[in-house]
């Protein structure tokens, strides 16, 4: 089984922690929080693992390196040159990803104890283009969704914007649900982020107005288990103690 870490990060809201370490790189409860990440997806049974670099790159080699990488088949997806955004970094790991199964995307600085194997299982049985994880959580930006939970577009709740079309959004009863920093997704994405990024003319592109543009044309689920989880975004430096006694009960 397929995943992809996102590791190129700048990390700028844990300055100064990230002036000489990439974000992946910080310590929580005695372990850089890239190898949190590792040892979750792997024990779910993910053995396959792309991981993007940037920001002190070399770093996050040498680490994998110096732990044989933790008896996993890992590649490295060498960003250094131009940091790429979620959509562009997925694509420029094609060459790792692509098949004929499904892939896990996980964003390094975000730490659960989301059951990974039920969420992967979850979206192979809908057949969707991706499966997205979703939260009822305050934010500024949310996902909107019918009663499918498939995804029908995106609001930005300070600026009032919608999209993709606000007009054939009004009227109907859509959830609001806020990203969970996970998607599964599937090899089919390939194809359509080619002609994303050819239309855009950038290498550099995230991943969410590509949803948002073809969420009308494929199927983009959402996923919100029913079961209880804990959830935390580590990002940034209020979270770092509340991680580390999550990580260490």
């Amino acid at each position: 089984m397929k995943a992809m870490i996102f590791a190129a990060g700048l990390g700028t809201r844990l300055k100064p922690l990230t002036d000489d370490r990439p974000k992946a790189m910080v310590e929580i409860a005695g372990k850089p929080m890239l190898q949190h990440v590792i040892e979750r997806i792997a024990a779910a049974g993910f053995n396959d693992i792309t991981i993007n670099i940037h920001h002190f790159g070399q770093m996050i080699i040498d680490f994998l390196e110096k732990n044989d990488n933790f008896g996993l088949n890992i590649h490295i997806s060498d960003e250094r040159g131009l940091l790429l955004d979620t959509g562009g970094g997925i694509l420029k790991a094609r060459q790792w990803l692509d098949g004929d199964d499904p892939f896990l995307v996980h964003n390094t600085d975000i730490i659960s104890t989301l059951d990974l194997r039920a969420f992967y299982d979850y979206h192979c049985s809908h057949d969707a283009l991706a499966t997205i994880l979703v939260k009822e959580r305050k934010t500024q930006r949310y996902f909107l969704f019918d009663e499918n939970d498939r995804l029908r577009g995106w609001t930005n709740k300070a600026t009032g914007e919608v999209k993709p079309d606000p007009e054939k959004l009004q009227g109907l009863a859509l959830k609001e649900l806020a990203f969970g920093g996970l998607h599964v997704i599937s090899p089919r994405i390939f194809p359509e982020l080619e002609r994303y990024h050819r239309k855009t003319g950038e290498e550099k592109f995230s991943v969410t107005p590509f949803y948002i543009k073809q969420c009308s044309h494929h199927l983009i689920q959402g996923y919100h288990p029913l079961e209880d989880y804990q959830w935390m975004d580590i990002g940034k430096p209020e979270t770092l103690a509340l991680a580390q006694d999550l990580l260490q009960h």
